[in-house]
């Protein structure tokens, strides 16, 4: 699987590991983010919480991931993906 990805993006060893704890570091700070927003604003926890969560973290995740990738040296490959990502879905 790590040899896939490793090709699909063409990264080495090192890069593909930076990768992978960019993806993980920034949906945690993603997730945390959005549930800090979501308790300062006082919400009870229900489907709408559930549904707002949802949409808030979709909306923070590029961002998290990019804020994520300029210490770890992968802005370069984060910034393309979030790109792809978005034309994908038609926001760009």
């Amino acid at each position: 699987m790590f040899e896939k990805l490793k090709n699909k993006w063409n990264v080495n060893n090192g890069q593909l590991l930076l990768i992978i704890c960019c993806f993980a570091l920034g949906g945690t700070l993603c997730g945390r983010t959005g549930k800090m927003i979501l308790d300062a604003l006082g919400m009870e926890k229900g489907i709408f919480w559930v549904i707002c969560y949802l949409l808030l973290i979709s909306l923070l995740w590029p961002v998290c991931v990019l804020l994520v990738s300029i210490p770890l040296g992968q802005y370069k490959f984060f910034n393309a993906y979030v790109k792809r990502i978005l034309k994908k879905i038609g926001g760009r």
